[in-house]
This record gives structure tokens, sequence and C-alpha cells, in this order.
């Protein structure tokens, strides 16, 4: 079964999200920022994340791109899910190793679509 870490700081997102992701045959784990999410991965690299751009102690890009620098960083699909919707912020996520950006709010179906174009359904 796959792996999806799902990065956000409102429980309530990571509730939504682990319900549909977890329909779509994934196990799921949860970090409410970038620093708790990087120490999961460093202890059990997820095959997927789906990330918030804006938390506290460590954001979403600075989580990325320090992920995309630790050994097996490069594997993991990234998908941001974030209220950040200008096209310089779509363009920095994407140019520093996000696979796929959804905006907030999202539904069961966005996501599924967006994971389905990532390659891991």
């Amino acid at each position: 079964m796959k792996t999806c870490l799902v990065v956000d700081d409102s429980r309530v997102i990571r509730k939504v999200a682990r319900r549909v992701l977890e329909d779509i045959g994934f196990e799921i784990a949860e970090a409410a920022d970038g620093m708790e999410a990087l120490a999961w991965c460093r202890t059990a690299m997820p095959d997927a994340i789906l990330l918030d751009w804006n938390m506290p102690v460590m954001n979403g890009l600075e989580f990325l791109q320090r992920l995309r620098q630790e050994p097996g960083g490069q594997a993991p699909v990234v998908v941001f899910c974030t209220v950040e919707n200008s096209l310089d912020r779509i363009r920095l996520a994407l140019d520093s190793g996000a696979t796929e950006y959804i905006m907030k709010p999202f539904d069961g179906g966005i996501l599924e679509a967006k994971f389905a174009a990532a390659g891991l359904l």
C-alpha cells in the first residue's frame, strides 16, 4: 500500500484529506508543520506528500526545498494544496520540486484527479 504524508496546520484539512486518500487506497501519516514532516520523512520516506504552504515553524516551500536535499528526498510525489494562487507562487512551487498544485478549497474528485495525474493511482 502506498503511503501519503498529509502536512497541514489545520486538523480539519488533515482529517478531510485523510478520509479522501484512504478511500483511494493510501495509508496516511500526518504532520502539522514542515519541521514535523521533515522528521517523519527522515524516519520513513512516503510515496506522496500533500503539502500546505502557510504553516508555523517551517512553511511548505521551505520543507519542500529541504526535503529534496535529503537522501531519498527526490522520490516522493509532492502535491501542494494551498490558498496561495498567484502564478508566481505556483511557478516557485513547481520549480522547487512540487509535482502538482491544488487550490483550497478542494474536494475528493480534485484530489483523486491530481494524484492520478501524478501517476500515483
